[in-house]
């Protein structure tokens, strides 16, 4: 059998056709028929020339799919469920080899040997790496996840990167019980970031954003109000009244916003910053603010299978909760590629599906 993919060679140049037989896999490998894959931003930095990726590869990293074959030595996923051909499943976005040095301190997602689904080049013996492919080969290491047949394919896409990178966040937040959470940035990282706090226990959950509509939908994502990133750190301040801020969430990579929600934390508060995965000017702190009032700034990129492990169950538990499904706002096929990415660079959807049920 062969599988077909979509090949990134350069920024902003069109898709090129590829085909490669699928390979039988190994004992410890799975071969997976993608299902549905959606385009996180980061492609789309990649795709804009905003960031380097290996080239030629296949792009994309939130994917679900169904198995076709399992190794010899496969049988169950990373909470002990048993694996058939057929089930519907999630997988991290790497994998690792266990037991490494970074593994044993905490952070397997900077594994030496690391392997990122999305962004390879397939000039190596694994090609069938990415999304936007029909096939994607599971190497030994990566962290599987059967998925329940009640969430649709377009909730359950971003999994393995935009809600595990949250869960990831909180983690490194501690408790949010009966503290106020404020999140820069209403994307989709945003809002799960309200939504995750809110269902973690948080008093309040407040959003800042630029983009008015964003506002409106964080609080239909938990979100008990928002304000525009216009306002000053003083009229933010006198918006929240006696309310102070616990931890602050950055999704942004924005500095002014970074700098922002050092000025508003509360004693002994803690920020964690995910969104700063580019390029952008120095962000400027105050130290003796850090000092002064305590502060702990937490940086995370990506995310330790655990966090993988907590999203699902905070999706499979508040998928009619929250409205997840309706972020995907265009679908298009693999062969649409090219439009798919026009469509969803142009910043109308919180995110794009490509669908291949």
């Amino acid at each position: 059998m062969m599988a077909s993919a979509k090949i990134f060679n350069r920024p902003n140049e069109p898709f090129s056709d590829f085909e490669v037989e699928i390979p039988i896999p190994s004992a410890n490998e799975i071969v997976v028929k993608i299902t549905y894959t959606t385009i996180c931003t980061s492609d789309l930095h990649t795709y804009y020339g905003r960031r380097k990726s290996p080239s030629p590869s296949i792009l994309g990293h939130e994917i679900i799919g169904k198995i076709v074959k399992l190794g010899a030595n496969v049988h169950k996923d990373y909470n002990g469920n048993t694996l058939n051909e057929g089930d519907m499943i999630t997988w991290s976005v790497y994998a690792f080899s266990s037991g490494n040095p970074m593994d044993q301190i905490g952070i397997p997602q900077k594994s030496p040997d690391l392997f990122k689904y999305g962004h390879q080049t397939i000039l190596n013996d694994s090609p069938l790496s990415g999304g936007f492919a029909s096939h994607c080969i599971l190497r030994k290491g990566t962290s599987v996840f059967k998925l329940s047949e009640a969430l649709e394919a377009c909730e359950a896409a971003p999994l393995n990167c935009t809600h595990a990178t949250i869960a990831g966040a909180l983690r490194l937040a501690g408790t949010l019980e009966g503290k106020n959470v404020l999140v820069f940035g209403a994307g989709m990282l945003g809002l799960s970031a309200c939504a995750m706090s809110k269902e973690k226990g948080a008093k309040n959950v407040y959003a800042i954003d630029l983009d008015k509509e964003r506002l409106k939908s964080a609080t239909s994502f938990g979100a008990t109000a928002s304000f525009p990133a216009s306002l000053s750190d003083e009229e933010i301040q006198d918006q929240l009244k006696s309310e102070k801020i616990d931890v602050v969430i950055d999704t942004t990579g924005n500095p002014k916003a970074m700098e922002s929600g050092i000025n508003l934390l509360t004693l002994g508060g803690i920020a964690v910053w995910v969104g700063a995965v580019y390029s952008a000017p120095k962000t400027q702190i105050n130290a003796e603010t850090v000092v002064r009032k305590i502060l702990t700034v937490k940086g995370l990129h990506n995310y330790t299978p655990d966090d993988l492990a907590f999203a699902i169950d905070f999706l499979n538990s508040c998928h009619e909760k929250y409205p997840f499904k309706e972020l995907v706002g265009q679908e298009f096929s693999l062969n649409e590629l090219d439009e798919a990415f026009e469509t969803a660079q142009s910043g109308t959807y919180y995110r794009v599906g490509i669908n291949q049920n």
